[in-house]
């Protein structure tokens, strides 16, 4: 017999929901063939048999909660996974001598962990997972990986290639973080019975609670708040909203926001960056993957748009409602729901003239956006005399670690943000 248990599916994951059971008990199943859906606190996850083999037991139902290690499904002897057959060098056309640049990765054994998508590439490919070397979380496969995986099997040898960019260290977690959320004392029974209902705490809104107290014992936050003139910005958005439609984006203040802060950081990087205690350091980041706060049924998430500063806006715009409505569906990959530098909350739409937001642990610091009012703002005339005229103002509220920055660049900080927003041509560089 042959167990199987929850694998390792990176990003510091050790639990799950079990959403759907795709096999039953007599099933003969195939290796790689989707077996199980499970919901992380991160996203929901397609799970691949590793055997090859018949369903004798199945030990869990939707609706449990499994840790990883835990057994979920018994097959019956026989279903190891097989070998990796590699095609002998006579089977290699004869007009195309040139010898295959060797993989030097050894084959994993047991379950790879790698995204439905990902997988679904690998198989495209004709790539075996289990010898691909993974560079996310916890050596997770990406489509990057499998991409460059087959590139490799099937190019002759060549001149060494450009090394790739080098990714900055992921930082080092606090030490001695306090226990999170310990179990409370047993509540006394309700005095009004059927007047209360207990809602278990689950997936991502366990995940949030955790995120949350971890933030707020671990950073000294501060909170700085200005209003931000946008009037000009919102008549340029106006303007060419529609034409970048016509392109297939979606031409938001979040767009506008995002390029601005970019720039900001770059200007500011102590603000892009986090924290190493173990070390006494400061990890600087000369990479910009925003974090964009989303409101999804399941609760908070927050997908990343990676190289950011490498997009103009109607990239932008094009990629923002694209990767938010794939969190929203459930559909976000964990590749896209992890690694950002600094995270920006709009809550604009939902109304609110300001609010505290709580960093995104490790990083530094948090922007948020509240709703812009048409207000009277007083302007001097050359004579001396006072103004009133009507702008757009919106709340720009800015959430740092105090052990990192200080009120004073915070401040700069905010400046410079409100700056490129109140001057949207300093933005039209990308467009």
């Amino acid at each position: 017999m042959r167990e199987f248990k929850l694998p390792d599916l990176g990003e510091g994951i050790h639990e799950g929901e079990i959403i759907a059971v795709k096999v039953k008990v007599g099933d003969a199943v195939q290796e790689n063939q989707t077996i199980l859906e499970v919901e992380t606190d991160k996203a929901a996850v397609e799970i691949p048999s590793p055997y090859t083999g018949v369903v004798t037991a199945i030990q869990v139902k939707p609706g449990d909660t499994v840790r990883v290690g835990q057994t979920l499904i018994v097959f019956e002897e026989g279903g190891a996974p097989q070998p990796v057959v590699t095609a002998p060098a006579a089977a290699i056309p004869a007009a195309a001598p040139s010898p295959v640049v060797p993989v030097s990765a050894p084959e994993r054994v047991g379950p790879v962990p790698a995204s439905p998508a990902t997988r679904r590439l690998a198989r495209e490919l004709g790539v075996d997972l289990r010898q691909v070397p993974g560079s996310g979380p916890a050596g997770l496969v990406t489509a990057e990986d499998v991409r460059q995986f087959a590139a490799r099997l099937a190019a002759p040898v060549a001149p060494p290639p450009t090394p790739p960019a080098v990714t900055p260290p992921a930082p080092v977690p606090l030490p001695s973080a306090p226990e999170i959320l310990p179990t409370p004392a047993p509540a006394s029974p309700s005095s009004l019975p059927g007047l209360e209902e207990r809602l278990p705490l689950r997936s991502v809104r366990r995940s949030i609670a955790r995120q949350m107290a971890l933030a707020w014992s671990q950073i000294p936050h501060v909170t700085t708040q200005d209003l931000a003139d946008i009037t000009q910005l919102e008549e340029f958005r106006a303007d060419y909203q529609a034409e970048v439609a016509a392109r297939g984006g979606k031409l938001t203040l979040t767009v506008f926001a995002i390029k601005a802060l970019v720039a900001t950081l770059k200007e500011f990087p102590r603000f892009n960056a986090s924290l190493d205690l173990d070390h006494e350091e400061i990890i600087l980041k000369r990479y910009y993957h925003i974090g964009v706060a989303t409101d999804t049924e399941r609760g908070l998430l927050v997908p990343v748009l990676r190289d950011a500063d490498r997009q103009s806006i109607v990239e932008l715009a094009v990629a923002l409602p694209a990767l938010t409505q794939r969190a929203r569906a459930g559909q976000a990959t964990l590749e896209e729901l992890h690694g950002s530098t600094m995270t920006l909350t709009n809550i604009g739409a939902l109304g609110g003239t300001g609010f505290t937001p709580i960093i995104n642990y490790p990083e530094v610091a948090i922007l948020g956006l509240a709703q812009a009012r048409w207000q009277p703002v007083a302007r001097q005339k050359k004579d001396g005399r006072i103004k009133f005229v009507p702008r757009l103002m919106m709340p720009v509220i800015l959430t740092f670690d105090h052990r990192v920055n200080d009120g004073a660049e915070a401040a700069r900080f905010v400046n410079r943000f409100m700056e490129l927003l109140a001057e949207p041509e300093r933005l039209l560089l990308g467009l």
